[in-house]
């Protein structure tokens, strides 16, 4: 492939028209190298009709380039006006139906490329989302979601169909070909099992067991095993997000809502985020707020304890997503239907989200909590409340502004004062900043009255706690936020280092919140399968291994002798 692209290099380029151009009719380098405007269009029109029925070298160099320029220019109208769709979907075809073909020469990478074609060229226009859709690539992508191929395949497949369906219009026409149950099931399969997958096909294997393409196309050819492998994890990680933002499109509507608020899959989606290797997808929490947006997955959240209390920790936690999880908790608590249910647990954790409208029901009314710490909570800031409120409704609106603008200065005072390790002085400003924030502000006032109680020491008390309930993620966040803290403190000189019981806590809470560390008696199907035991005997391998590296545990024979 290198020496091929290397000779069409010049040809690819316009800058050079005088060069002589090769001889082969169906060259794409040519075709794209055409100074005639309209012959160009002729021929590429024609190079896309003409692909999916060539059976040569050529068709992956022209793949990998078109690849390129999708990628580098996906609102360009040119090739999706030519017939691109129509093209990619019958390579998929082919791939699928024609092993023979799959497997020979280079043509096993072509439906990899022909379905990442298709996601970038989707990802930004809706009328290219619509004009892939009528060109018939949901079908083929599906089957590649399906798995007919491999896990690299059935990543960039959810990719595309998660950028065509993020158009409202495109689910509309998904939803009127009846496709939409089908995709929304296998999304849900990919995510609670494509870790699983990724780790059986690629990661568990040695280097020389590994498919070649795999590796060639996770690398690019830069790298060796260690390289491979984190990116694999990486990919692993994006597969398992982008089958949740591909479920995120379709959970507004009512044939699909159903499947997602399934009480065992809402319980997985709370463990499930993007990581360090994948910090800007929201994982998990991005799907739920978009379940609480709508009433039935309100009321199916609130009737699982497992997962209120899981929003009420990340909401709590030094976690960059917890936003989302006071905005989950802000509408669980707005509707009526559901906020008697989620009040007890979260008033403990959330004081601030007590500003119900059923105030006067719990304390004059017959409307009970069965938790009398939630009562309490309540009550202490009734009086001050109620009052506050009335005087609130008086104001301009021009003054809310200027209060809100001062409290977000407060809250940046009191944030720059916290990292300079000047505690006490945060605290005043987060609490000037509690004072001034009117509080139909619930939002601003749940930041800052998080950021009023976190110090250092809470910090660390607070990620032992964590890991004393078995909440790896929101321990490992807490230790990472303290250990910063520190860092950024004045009087630490260069040498400073992380201390012992801080690094001992960060060592095993990335080994808790590594994404294949999971539990030794876990079975993805029911009855383990010969695959699965020898996965989990892989597992409980390495893990004693890396004990060993640790010196958690000492040779038998040593210790005996």
């Amino acid at each position: 492939m290198k020496s091929q692209s290397q000779n069409h290099k010049t040809k690819m380029t316009p800058k050079f028209p005088s060069e002589p151009l090769c001889t082969k009719a169906s060259c794409f380098f040519c075709t794209m190298n055409e100074p005639s405007p309209s012959l160009r269009k002729s021929k590429i029109s024609k190079f896309f009709k003409d692909l999916p029925l060539r059976n040569d070298q050529d068709q992956v160099l022209a793949l990998s380039s078109l690849w390129n320029i999708a990628m580098k220019q996906p609102n360009d109208p040119e090739f999706p006006s030519l017939g691109i769709f129509e093209c990619m979907a019958k390579l998929i075809n082919k791939g699928i139906n024609d092993r023979k073909w799959l497997l020979s020469d280079q043509n096993i990478y072509i439906p990899y490329y022909a379905a990442h074609i298709i996601g970038s060229c989707t990802m930004n226009k809706a009328q290219f989302a619509e004009k892939a859709l009528k060109s018939g690539v949901v079908l083929p992508l599906m089957e590649l979601m399906r798995g007919k191929i491999t896990w690299v395949e059935q990543r960039v497949a959810v990719r595309a169909l998660g950028h065509i369906a993020s158009h409202d219009k495109i689910v509309e026409s998904i939803i009127a070909l009846k496709h939409e149950v089908k995709i929304v099931e296998l999304a849900m399969k990919i995510a609670t099992t494509c870790l699983k997958r990724v780790y059986d096909e690629f990661i568990e294997l040695e280097k020389s067991k590994r498919l070649k393409y795999h590796s060639d196309l996770i690398t690019r050819g830069l790298g060796g095993l260690e390289v491979e492998s984190r990116k694999a994890e990486e990919w692993s990680s994006q597969l398992q997000c982008w089958s949740l933002n591909l479920l995120n499109c379709f959970v507004s509507k009512e044939s699909c809502l159903g499947l997602i608020c399934k009480r065992e899959f809402l319980i997985e989606v709370c463990g499930i985020w993007g990581g360090l290797a994948n910090p800007n997808s929201p994982g998990g929490i991005g799907l739920l707020k978009a379940v609480c947006q709508t009433k039935f997955g309100r009321q199916s959240v609130a009737n699982s304890q497992e997962v209120i209390e899981r929003l009420c920790n990340l909401s709590r936690s030094s976690d960059n997503w917890k936003l989302m999880g006071i905005d989950c908790l802000l509408l669980l608590l707005r509707d009526p239907e559901t906020r008697v249910r989620v009040v007890e647990i979260s008033v403990v954790y959330l004081v601030d989200l007590t500003l119900l409208q059923d105030y006067h029901k719990i304390k004059y009314g017959e409307l009970r909590l069965g938790n009398k710490k939630a009562e309490r909570a309540l009550e202490e800031t009734w009086d001050l409340k109620v009052e506050r409120k009335k005087k609130e409704k008086l104001m301009s609106k021009q003054e809310i502004r200027e209060r809100k603008s001062l409290v977000g200065n407060l809250k940046k005072q009191g944030n720059m004062s916290f990292r300079a390790g000047n505690i006490e002085k945060a605290v005043i400003e987060y609490s000037k900043a509690l004072d001034l924030c009117p509080l139909k502000m619930r939002r601003e006032r749940v930041v800052v009255y998080s950021a009023a109680r976190v110090h250092g020491k809470s910090l660390w008390r607070r990620s032992q706690a964590y890991e004393m309930q078995g909440l790896a993620r929101e321990s490992l966040m807490d230790c990472l936020e303290f250990v910063n803290g520190r860092r950024l403190k004045p009087e630490q000189g260069k040498d400073w280092r992380i201390p012992y019981y801080a690094a001992r806590m960060i060592s095993k809470q990335f080994s808790s919140t590594w994404m294949y560390n999971i539990p030794d008696d876990f079975s993805f199907s029911g009855k383990p399968t010969v695959v699965e035991k020898k996965f989990t005997e892989r597992r409980r391998k390495v893990k004693r291994e890396r004990r060993i590296e640790e010196g958690v545990i000492v040779n038998a024979n040593a210790r005996l002798g």
